[in-house]
């Protein structure tokens, strides 16, 4: 059975632009993306095709500035259009929101000269980036890391020596926005760089053998004595850890958006399965059992379309959002884990094999409760602002 798009989702959308996107994203979709989706990813194959075409069809750097080549759109429309990718294959919508990502800091912490020098390219020149905080011994403590950058002398140079871990898109990203020590031990002592992907003395692992997520390819990235000007340090030193997790508040966003996709996905396939499949003598749709499981899985899903989107609109209004963004990519990447779950079930034996897509969605939902925080750091975040008294 061919992967899906969710058709049947009633969206609220703010502006006829907005629908216009939607249904671009949604034919790209169905015609471009879902299609070769199940073959790519038991093959391991990237389609850095279909980012240059959602580059061209101006669906790479919705959230930005149109001054600088982006869409102009807000957030809770760039979500909806993640989530529309992620329902036709997770590898595309995850990379989208990992690209956006890794433009963050440039774009909103960078001077207006690196902007205009930079994120045109960035957002609309079929450029791809990876966003790199991790290291081998710096995860959920993103704050301990150890890669340095240093001056080289008076020439405005720096040089950053390390290993970055765990980055999606390592090998094949065009541009890295990097966090790498300057100063002190801690979270003060940390600076972004704009790095470009094929600077002297950057260079890749060979990517991670992962249980899912095959086709999007996650590696170290190994600095060895690459020389980055001045001019690409973005913000002010030692800011960069504030840099990193000022955009991982969006960037969780993504992910909670990824997540219903994902989960509206396994959804649509259990309920096509539940009418066409017979047993004594009906449909198994007929079934108690099987309609409850249906039931729970859509509300479910809609519970957690609804709590990413709240979050959105806040962001959209400039106000706290960070909590809320904590809670979505918690229940929507639980939600999604418990979906596709349910959806193997619906399809029982065959659920399990390769010849529906329900396995394979079961196998990537495991991977949104630990990229970009694990769900038990977005307890820590949301209790300790509860205690705080933040939002």
């Amino acid at each position: 059975m061919a992967d899906s798009t969710p058709d049947g989702v009633e969206r609220r959308l703010p502006t006829e632009e907005a629908r216009e996107l939607l249904a671009l994203t949604r034919d790209i979709a169905r015609r471009e993306i879902a299609p070769r989706a199940a073959e790519e990813e038991d093959a391991g194959h990237f389609p850095r095709d279909l980012f240059t075409l959602l580059s061209r069809s101006g669906l790479l750097g919705l959230p930005y500035d149109p001054e600088h080549g982006g869409g102009g759109q807000p957030y809770e429309v760039y979500l909806q259009v993640l989530e529309e990718l992620a329902a036709a294959r997770l590898t595309v919508g995850l990379g989208v929101s990992v690209h956006s990502l890794s433009c963050h800091a440039l774009a909103r912490y960078g001077t207006d000269e690196q902007r205009a020098a930079h994120l045109p390219a960035m957002l609309g020149g079929g450029l791809l980036g990876a966003y790199c905080l991790s290291e081998p011994s710096a995860g959920s403590d993103a704050a301990a890391l150890r890669t340095r950058a240093v001056r080289d002398g008076d020439g405005g140079d720096w040089v950053i020596d390390g290993t970055k871990a765990w980055i999606t898109h390592g090998g094949i990203a065009d541009f890295c926005t990097v966090m790498a020590r300057t100063g002190e031990e801690g979270p003060r002592g940390i600076t972004a760089f704009l790095v470009p992907g094929d600077a002297p003395g950057l260079s890749a692992a060979p990517p991670e053998r992962k249980m899912g997520m095959k086709g999007s390819p996650t590696a170290q990235l190994h600095f060895d004595g690459v020389r980055v000007p001045d001019a690409r340090r973005l913000g002010a030193e030692g800011q960069g850890f504030a840099i990193a997790l000022d955009a991982l508040d969006s960037g969780r966003l993504g992910i909670a958006a990824c997540a219903v996709g994902l989960g509206q996905a396994a959804l649509d396939v259990a309920l096509a399965y539940a009418v066409e499949r017979r047993q004594f003598g009906r449909p198994i749709a007929d079934f108690q059992g099987i309609r409850f499981l249906l039931a729970d899985m859509a509300t479910r899903i809609e519970a957690g379309r609804a709590l990413y989107l709240e979050a959105a609109r806040l962001r959209d209004e400039g106000r706290p959002f960070g909590r809320r963004a904590a809670m979505a990519k918690l229940f929507c990447s639980d939600a999604a884990m418990q979906v596709t779950t349910d959806a193997v079930q619906v399809l029982g034996g065959y659920g399990y094999t390769a010849d529906f897509p329900v396995e394979r969605y079961l196998r990537e939902a495991k991977m949104l409760q630990i990229v970009e925080g694990t769900n038990q750091i977005q307890r820590v975040v949301i209790s300790r602002s509860l205690l705080k008294g933040g939002r």
